[in-house]
């Protein structure tokens, strides 16, 4: 050891941001550890090395039946001796290279884990590097790998190699291997954050999103409100001529949007949400929390959806059962029950995937 090892060590806390204390305290539990195995005597042994100059220091001690170093009263180890071995050289360049790598892995990864774990909920951009029946595996760059499993993909996507994709985090989990960064191109906060990135307005609080209710592939909608009466929040989303919700639509692979504004009033939201039909009436029941939705018999059709998708969607936003009917007939209609609960928009546990990496 010497100044230039100890300037070399410096230069890995700057470039790595490994703290050099880190780095010193593992050379020397290590140069320590290789020491004990070449002792003859059950004896307990520490080793210094000197921060400015990297001297080495070797000191021997009492130990116990147990092995554990003997104190006295002061905290000092019993019966020390210094004993440095003229041959140490060669043990503590082998050992300084073995620890100094081992703490680079470690760092690199506690420091990947540090990133990436407080941003769950997040939106990320990489690079497809392999795809299977279980995961495909994401490229995030400098090394780090991230897995969207086969549930969180929408069906009828494909990923191939070397395509670059978009994909919402929802979880981060620490393994031996560094941190497991799970992604989703499924969850609605996927919608959310595109937006978040393409419209200002919303970046600022400005304006809000204040639901979104989405069947992966097919179509999405969401209810947005503003918080500043000048604004127009379903036109800072659509953007001008467009642009801004086709950037969005582009990025979800030509998924349906229905941006709508979200209102207090339960009737017009519901009336809202059924866009693009047009409802002539909404009548609530707050006991049952339900809403009975009465559109022109030649709107009935766009109102409930193909296969009943409009009218689920718009349940799912509101967080009302609705029922919908034609003018002409309020007798028969179609009821839209079940989880009608809005989506949750931030990040939840992602299911574990097989041949996890």
């Amino acid at each position: 050891m010497n100044y230039e090892f100890i300037e070399a060590l410096r230069n890995l806390e700057r470039e790595k941001g490994i703290p050099f204390e880190s780095l010193l305290q593992g050379l020397e539990q290590a140069l320590a550890a290789a020491y004990k195995r070449s002792m003859t005597e059950d004896k307990g042994s520490r080793v210094e090395v000197h921060p400015e100059n990297g001297e080495i220091t070797v000191f021997q001690h009492d130990v116990d039946e147990e092995g554990t170093p003997q104190r006295d009263f002061d905290g000092n180890f019993v019966n020390e001796v210094q004993i440095t071995p003229g041959n140490f050289g060669r043990i503590e360049a082998q050992t300084a290279k073995q620890v100094i790598l081992q703490k680079i892995r470690e760092a690199e990864r506690d420091m990947t884990f540090g990133e990436y774990a407080g941003r769950a909920g997040d939106i990320v951009s990489g690079i497809v590097q392999q795809s299977d029946s279980r995961f495909t595996l994401v490229d995030l760059g400098r090394g780090i790998e991230a897995l969207l499993p086969q549930a969180e993909q929408v069906p009828g996507e494909s990923y191939d190699h070397g395509e670059r994709v978009k994909a919402y985090i929802v979880e981060v989990r620490r393994s031996a291997k560094g941190p497991s960064i799970y992604l989703s191109r499924t969850h609605p906060g996927l919608v959310k954050r595109l937006f978040e990135l393409e419209v200002p307005e919303i970046a600022d609080g400005i304006v809000e999103i204040k639901a979104i209710a989405r069947e992966p592939g097919h179509r999405t909608k969401l209810a947005v409100t503003s918080l500043d009466p000048a604004v127009d929040p379903v036109g800072s989303c659509v953007g001008p001529k467009g642009a801004r919700v086709r950037i969005v639509v582009g990025e979800l692979r030509g998924e349906k949007l229905d941006i709508i504004p979200w209102d207090d009033d339960p009737a017009t939201y519901v009336g809202n949400a059924l866009s693009p039909a047009k409802v002539k009436e909404v009548r609530i029941d707050e006991a049952e929390k339900t809403a009975l939705v009465i559109v022109p018999d030649y709107q009935l059709s766009l109102a409930i959806g193909k296969e009943g998708q409009n009218a689920r969607l718009a349940a799912r936003l509101t967080g009302w059962r609705v029922d919908i009917k034609a003018e002409s007939a309020p007798e028969a209609g179609t009821g839209v029950g079940g989880d009608v609960a809005p989506q949750p928009l931030e990040a939840a546990s992602a299911p574990s995937a097989e041949g996890e990496q």
